[in-house]
This record gives C-alpha cells, structure tokens and sequence, in this order.
C-alpha cells in the first residue's frame, strides 16, 4: 500500500459554504491544496468527498494520516 505525500504538517483552514462538496486530496500531490486537481492518476488513493452541512472554517488534514478522512485530528502531531 502506498502512503500517501505529506502536503504539510498542520491543517488548511478553509472556509466551506453549506450545501457545496468539496473534494479533498487523499495522495498528498495536488497542487490545489487541500484539495484534489487528479495528480493521484496511476495510484492507490482516489478524492475523498466532503459535503458541507453549514457555511464555516473547516480544518482540513494537511498530513493526509487523520484517521477522520478528510479533516484534521491532530496526526501531524505524532509524524516522525
């Protein structure tokens, strides 16, 4: 299994708008962080859909290891 690119090593803030989806970037090699732009062709990993339930600052995982998909939990906090 391939492991994904770290992108960096703290959360993007991103202000989400209610209703709209968002596709997050699994692989770590978008140029669009945090989001995908299909750099992850040819690999294992693919986008990782978020809807947003309501108009707010999102803390999207910049680490690409959150185990809460594609928002943050603090993982960057533990790489080596």
């Amino acid at each position: 299994m391939e492991k994904p690119t770290i992108a960096q090593t703290s959360p993007y803030f991103v202000d989400v708008v209610e209703g709209k989806t968002y596709w997050w970037c699994a692989c770590g090699k978008s140029k669009k962080q945090p989001f995908c732009d299909g750099n992850h062709s040819g690999s294992d990993f693919s986008p990782v859909e978020f809807k947003a339930d309501a108009s707010k600052t999102v803390y999207f995982c910049g680490c690409k290891h959150s185990k809460k998909g594609a928002l943050c939990d603090g993982s960057h906090n533990r790489l080596p």
